[in-house]
């Protein structure tokens, strides 16, 4: 007589129990992973040699508690530095002891020294940006943790500026309209053009080296009609807002640095600039440190005034100021492309790469050992990690301010719950029935 079929079919019932319990406590944690049981049934081989039909089995026993690393919903949240992972791949995470470990919970924030880290302090890692000046970014090669520098970007000075505008084509030069307007070259030195001494004016707003903004006014004047035609040519004159300086004998006056004729734009009978003439519409502008009077240095910059037109319409800004210089900046904000791409904003409108997500995937993720905290460890039943960027290769994408939830279907852990709670009470049927037959074997005569 045995009970050892029934005890271990209980013991394994009560496994299964345990890793359903498990998954259900699980159901609401981020990133987490359902276990599934898996049986063996048990045969002594000792017996009959191990080849005979009469062979009887001892139970069954738990082969192995694998886990499914299929896709979890997404969920919005309000954290920009949430992220979720669509596809394969884990995060590539950096323990307090150095060592490596990898989770798919997204869930991050940035610690009081700059890394980003999960709720237990494990800092991401991933490929820090080493150059940004070009077209695109250079990272690393080698995966790093993360680190978010605060420090405030340098400003940069002016280096090309464009505007492109409409110069209504049925103005005519001041000196030819009725009344007659003013020769904008006698106001060259005063810092109040007077309006009838120009057909438009518009404005811009350029840096030099210590990021300070200078107020770039331009102002432009049809030349003088010739033969009672005017021509299509237009005298464009400039001048910075600092430049102006106060005159010591005559504060009235506001005399300063001159207001400089920047050259001429001719325009086609069609009404855009012509292109025959080298340099048309281009303009260098050149200021001193000393005419500045910022103590910053010489500032020199192209103005492309050539998407410029001459139509009839009212003259008025068509295409927005463009300049590629800016002031100062401290980091305002942080975002993840779905490249795995982590920028940063600043407070003058500039967007830095600051350095690039790292995952890793392994040949068999169900090799991997189970560390708690939402994390896996590398064993030598995962293989080594692939470690990429998201996106390259077999490693999924990364969806920033979202978390992948768990992967846990509560409906399907229920019901089997139920069946091994049935399984359960049936080996303990199996025992109570061996118990009768041998207590009437006990109570023979």
């Amino acid at each position: 007589m045995a009970f050892q079929q029934g005890l271990s079919g209980l013991n394994s019932s009560s496994k299964a129990l345990d890793v359903i319990s498990n998954n259900v406590a699980n159901a609401s944690t981020v990133g987490f992973k359902a276990s599934n049981t898996i049986f063996a049934d048990m045969y002594a081989s000792a017996m009959t040699g191990g080849t005979s039909s009469l062979q009887v089995g001892i139970g069954s026993k738990v082969a192995a508690v694998t886990q499914s690393f299929t896709q979890g919903n997404l969920t919005a949240t309000n954290n920009p530095l949430d992220m979720a992972i669509n596809g394969n791949g884990f995060f590539r995470l950096s323990r307090s002891d150095g060592s490596i470990a990898y989770s798919r919970n997204g869930q991050f924030d940035v610690d009081r020294n700059g890394n980003i880290v999960n709720a237990t302090g494990e800092k991401l890692t991933g490929f820090q940006a080493l150059d940004t000046s070009g077209t695109q970014t250079v990272f690393s090669g080698e995966p790093s943790v993360i680190y978010i520098d605060t420090t405030n970007i340098a400003p940069r000075e002016t280096g090309t500026a464009s505007v492109g505008v409409n110069l209504d084509s049925s103005e005519k030069n001041p000196l030819n309209k009725n009344p007659v307007g003013s020769d904008i070259n006698n106001f060259l030195n005063y810092t109040a053009i007077p309006v009838e001494s120009y057909n438009y004016t518009t404005s811009m707003t350029v840096y030099d080296s210590l990021g300070n903004a200078s107020l770039m006014n331009l102002y432009f004047v049809r030349d003088p009609d010739v033969a009672g035609v005017s021509p299509n040519t237009w005298t464009v004159y400039g001048r910075l807002s600092n430049d102006v300086v106060p005159d010591p004998a005559d504060p009235a006056l506001s005399t300063g640095a001159p207001l400089e004729n920047l050259g001429t734009i001719t325009f086609t009978n069609l009404g855009v600039p012509d292109s025959t003439i080298a340099g048309n519409g281009v303009f260098n502008v050149t200021r001193t440190g000393a005419q500045l009077g910022t103590g910053a240095d010489d500032l020199n910059f192209t103005l492309d005034l050539s998407r410029s037109t001459q139509w009839n319409t009212d003259s008025g800004v068509t295409t927005s100021p463009r300049q590629d210089g800016y002031t100062t900046g401290r980091l305002t904000g942080l975002s993840v492309s779905n490249t795995g791409v982590v920028q940063g904003t600043f407070s003058n409108g500039q967007v830095r790469d600051i350095a690039r997500l790292a995952l890793a995937n392994f040949s068999s993720p169900q090799g991997l050992t189970s560390l708690g905290d939402n994390l896996w460890a590398e064993s030598f039943e995962s293989g080594q990690p692939t470690v990429g960027a998201p996106g390259t290769g077999v490693l999924g994408s990364v969806t920033a301010g979202q978390i992948e939830e768990s992967n846990v279907d509560l409906t399907q852990e229920l019901v089997s719950m139920i069946v091994q709670q049935r399984n359960y009470q049936a080996n303990a049927q199996s025992i109570r029935t061996q118990d009768q037959i041998l207590q009437t074997l006990v109570n023979l005569r």
